[in-house]
């Protein structure tokens, strides 16, 4: 099966070694690269905080690139929204790492559970972001009254595709099936020029989706041929293949 894969780099080449262990013919299409906000991160982590979280895996690496500047923050506690961010904390040396299952929405439930059972802080929570992102984090904490400062400390900036690019991933040949991330790299997808100019190439390619959110930005023509894997996980989402 010729699968394409959307994201950045380097989470894209992992998922293609990944895909290859499989058996699966990869194609890499990366729409967007992470723009780090590094003076941002170590401003935020000078001041007064009880607790660092993240919403996704690009944190580590950002954080990862401080070297021995993050030493003291290594026991600080965090709360990863699923099992990857987790494991990419741990692995750059945080030692108190709780995760959720992969939903903001879960993650912010965890932080107020944690709070209850362990006293609220007077600092804040230190909430490293990236942009864009879903507001469904925030909002949660917010109604459960947890103090929380947020940082954007990366952005994800669109790639220029040349036209030449896209044809060849998108159309030589026509992937079987596309992986589909995140929303706003679902959006961009639909948006390149053989979606426009002759859709029906595509009528038989599945569009697997990381959760319901990603499926819910499929054009509607392609809808009958999208699916929304398990968790919202990498792991859920191969198994959709």
């Amino acid at each position: 099966m010729r699968v394409l894969v959307l994201r950045p780099q380097p989470s894209a080449s992992r998922t293609a070694g990944r895909l290859a262990a499989l058996g699966h013919e990869t194609a890499l299409l990366p729409l967007s690269r992470a723009e780090h906000h590094v003076d941002a991160v170590r401003a935020a982590l000078a001041g007064p905080h009880a607790s660092i979280a993240i919403t996704s895996a690009e944190m580590a690496r950002l954080l990862g690139g401080l070297g021995d500047e993050r030493t003291p923050h290594l026991s600080t506690t965090v709360f990863a929204v699923g099992q990857a961010s987790a494991d990419a904390m741990r692995d750059i040396g945080f030692s108190t790492v709780l995760h959720a299952d992969g939903y903001g929405e879960n993650l912010a439930r965890l932080i107020a559970a944690h709070a209850r059972e362990n006293g609220r802080t007077t600092a804040p929570l230190l909430y490293l972001a990236g942009n864009p992102r879903a507001p469904g984090f925030e909002s949660r904490l917010q109604e459960a009254n947890i103090p929380f400062r947020t940082v954007e400390s990366y952005r994800m900036v669109p790639l220029a595709l040349s036209r030449a690019e896209t044809m060849a991933a998108l159309l030589q040949p026509v992937p079987d099936a596309v992986l589909l991330y995140s929303r706003e790299s679902a959006r961009a997808f639909f948006a390149l020029a053989p979606f426009s100019e002759m859709p029906g190439r595509f009528d038989t390619t599945r569009m697997l989706c990381m959760s319901p959110n990603v499926a819910a930005a499929v054009p509607e023509r392609f809808a009958e041929q999208a699916a929304i894997a398990a968790a919202p996980d990498e792991e859920s989402l191969l198994a959709l293949l």
